[in-house]
């Protein structure tokens, strides 16, 4: 007997489909969610529009906005890739969602998939947002733009790692206080809106290692000296990326 027309046809959605609905989902919970709102879009912009309108902190020469803005960019990469991440699926973990979906038709890799993705369409609204406001403000970027975006996508992998790896392994409330006490420490020392020539020689160079240091050093480097690709920088955030998501990859705990 030939198949109808109205024939139920079980079975799982094509792959390409279920991610792309698990990422609207994703994104639209992120945006909906007011202490999610409050750290990827309220807090990078009062402090964007704050320190270049007040002369709080010495910037060096030229605009203060010409010497945020790059800062304020990673800064939002940060918020989004790793507190915002880690401190949702940490309490996803906890309350059994993730563990549901793990038993759904989307393959585990593909939820972590969307949730990769729902990260880059929330970090596209901020650059566009927080670059409308710099402009508005008299910012007159410089660079390459490829190279900014090359930046910005290995800024997404380092803190991304990392956001998964604290989720996956610590519990839901450990998660909450780590995530903001780092966001809190990597705002004031990497360099985003303190220069890091401000701290003693030694502290320096431990702060140039990590992550938001090296991303908004090399966003700096690149949108207000103009420099070419900032490789050592790039260099940093692709260590972090490889140990982060490795780890996150082997340790995660579903449960």
């Amino acid at each position: 007997m030939s198949a109808g027309t109205y024939t139920p046809r079980p079975g799982a959605a094509p792959l390409p489909r279920m991610i792309a609905a698990q990422t609207a989902l994703e994104t639209r919970m992120l945006l909906r969610n007011g202490e999610q709102l409050l750290l990827t879009v309220i807090i990078p912009t009062l402090l964007l529009v704050l320190f270049s309108a007040v002369d709080i902190v010495d910037t060096g020469s030229g605009a203060s906005v010409d010497f945020l803005a790059p800062g304020i960019l990673a800064l939002a990469v940060m918020s989004t890739a790793f507190t915002g991440q880690a401190i949702a699926t940490g309490f996803e973990r906890r309350y059994g969602v993730l563990k549901r979906l793990g038993a759904s038709p989307l393959p585990r890799w593909a939820l972590m998939a969307a949730k990769t993705l729902s990260v880059l369409v929330t970090e596209v609204l901020q650059v566009l947002l927080l670059t409308a406001i710099a402009f508005a403000l008299g910012w007159s970027p410089q660079g390459n733009p490829l190279s900014v975006l090359l930046l910005l996508v290995l800024g997404t992998a380092a803190f991304s790692g990392l956001g998964l790896l604290m989720a996956g392994t610590l519990k839901a409330e450990a998660t909450l206080a780590a995530a903001n006490l780092v966001f809190l420490l990597l705002l004031v020392g990497g360099g985003v809106i303190v220069p890091l020539d401000k701290f003693p020689d030694a502290v320096q160079s431990v702060l140039g290692l990590l992550p938001i240091s090296a991303l908004s050093e090399g966003l700096r480097d690149v949108l207000q000296h103009g420099a070419s690709m900032p490789w050592a920088q790039a260099g940093i955030l692709a260590v972090w990326a490889v140990l982060g998501l490795g780890a996150a990859a082997k340790f995660f705990r579903w449960e």
